[in-house]
């Protein structure tokens, strides 16, 4: 990529978009274009087509998403695939209308299949059946994987799809409701230590600042101490313990968003499609069981209580490690050790909360 170029980064406000736009930044990308959900509708293909006519970005990444946990792939299947499958087509089928040198698609982990072997190597895609949780979601990114190759070789664009890891970082979703583990989790773990300490000034902060989900919102008295710990403990966060989904003995890969977007910035400067093929992933290589994940955690966050799990929960699929040779054979690693990562974490989320950062 050209420092002079106009890159488009889609989803910019999400997790993995804001840290692209951080690393090109970083880089001296200075014309770097977004819009908003607000701005920009990307399901409609239309206004779609009229944003790329008008500014003809140069590179794009397809950042943008409806993603959530498995609560909300479970609630809400039909929004997933709707809105993922008409983002995904709608930017990539503008970006060859109007003639982008190169595009990233970012996908996902659940690309792959429920049971697939471990690690998950990028040639396992389809075959065999998906888990049953995030089917929806996986399904449409499945459909832009195929959509950015069959474009490649029918119209000879440079089209090329990442699959991430599990992420988290800087400028993640902590609603209850929707958000991914590893920020649900931590922020679970938060409001039970304020809990434990009565810090209530500190936990109507944060519910000020980001929604618990599941209508609770709507019926907390703010005012009520009692009314702001009932909704607490329906969420899992008590004044003695954290009770956790599942029973914990599920394994996870985690990559810090930071991490990701370097790796999405190396290869739209370095590798293209005919060295990539049709997907690669991005990953570490090496992953940790959700309960020595949870005591990471604990730990961090200062949470001197007990860990209780309710096994009546979905544990979700049993193992999702990615294989890494792919991505390292091209030239990169991550950089961001899980603990230290989690540990910035941690520290950016409470400063966030306090308002000492706005971003």
């Amino acid at each position: 990529m050209e420092k002079d170029a106009k890159i488009y980064v889609s989803g910019h406000r999400g997790l993995v978009g804001s840290a692209i736009v951080r690393k090109l930044k970083e880089k001296g990308y200075a014309n770097i274009v977004t819009r908003s959900s607000k701005e920009l509708d990307l399901t409609n293909q239309a206004d779609t087509l009229a944003f790329f006519k008008a500014e003809k970005p140069d590179y794009v990444f397809l950042a943008a998403a409806k993603v959530g946990g498995i609560m909300a792939n479970q609630t809400y299947p039909a929004e997933f695939i709707y809105r993922n499958l008409m983002i995904d087509a709608n930017v990539i089928h503008s970006s060859y209308l109007t003639g982008v040198k190169k595009l990233l698609n970012l996908g996902s982990s659940c690309i792959y299949p429920r049971l697939a072997p471990q690690p998950m190597k990028e040639d396992c895609l389809l075959t065999s059946e998906l888990e049953k949780t995030n089917e929806a979601y996986a399904l449409a990114k499945i459909a832009a994987i195929k959509m950015c190759r069959y474009y490649n070789e029918q119209y000879g664009t440079n089209y090329i799809s990442v699959m991430p890891t599990n992420q988290y970082g800087i400028g993640d979703n902590f609603n209850m409701e929707t958000a991914h583990l590893l920020p649900m989790i931590m922020r679970r773990f938060h409001l039970a230590k304020l809990l434990s300490e009565n810090d209530f000034e500190s936990i109507r902060a944060d519910l000020r600042k980001y929604k618990l989900g599941w209508g609770l919102d709507e019926q907390i008295d703010y005012e009520n101490n009692a009314s702001l710990e009932q909704a607490l403990n329906q969420v899992g966060a008590y004044r003695d313990k954290v009770v956790l989904w599942g029973d914990g003995s599920v394994y996870r890969e985690m990559m810090n968003s930071d991490d990701l977007a370097d790796a999405c910035v190396y290869l739209m400067e370095n590798k293209d499609y005919k060295d990539i093929g049709e997907h690669v992933n991005i990953t570490k290589g090496d992953d940790i069981q959700l309960k020595d994940l949870f005591e990471i955690v604990k730990e961090v966050t200062g949470f001197a209580g007990r860990l209780e799990y309710d096994p009546s929960k979905p544990n979700g699929t049993p193992r999702k490690m990615m294989d890494a040779t792919r991505i390292k054979s091209l030239g990169w690693q991550p950089k961001i050790p899980l603990k230290q990562g989690i540990q910035q974490f941690y520290q950016w989320y409470v400063k966030h909360i306090s308002g000492e950062y706005d971003e």
